[in-house]
C-alpha cells in the first residue's frame, strides 16, 4: 500500500497538469467555405431599397438581413 499512495500522487499530478496544458493550447482558426470566400459582404441599411429582378440578371450590393448556406439554383423554363 505504501507504494502506491506516491504513484496515485504522480499519476494525479500528471491528469492534471494535461488538463491544464489541453485548456491553454491555442485553438485553431475555422478556414471559411469556399462559396462564402467569394460572396461580396452583405451590408445592411435602412431606407436601401429592395431590387426586383426580371429575367437574368446579376445582383451585387443587395441589403442582406442573414445569409445561411450559400447555393446556387438554376432554373429551366
Amino acid at each position: 500500500m505504501a507504494v502506491a499512495v506516491p504513484f496515485l500522487i504522480q499519476l494525479f499530478i500528471a491528469i492534471a497538469v494535461a488538463v491544464i496544458a489541453y485548456a491553454l493550447m491555442p485553438k485553431p482558426k475555422t478556414a471559411k467555405p469556399p462559396a462564402a470566400q467569394d460572396m461580396e459582404s452583405p451590408t445592411v441599411d435602412a431606407g436601401r431599397e429592395v431590387p426586383v429582378v426580371f429575367g437574368q440578371v446579376e445582383v451585387t450590393g443587395t441589403n442582406i438581413l442573414w445569409f445561411g448556406d450559400k447555393t446556387v439554383a438554376e432554373y429551366e423554363q
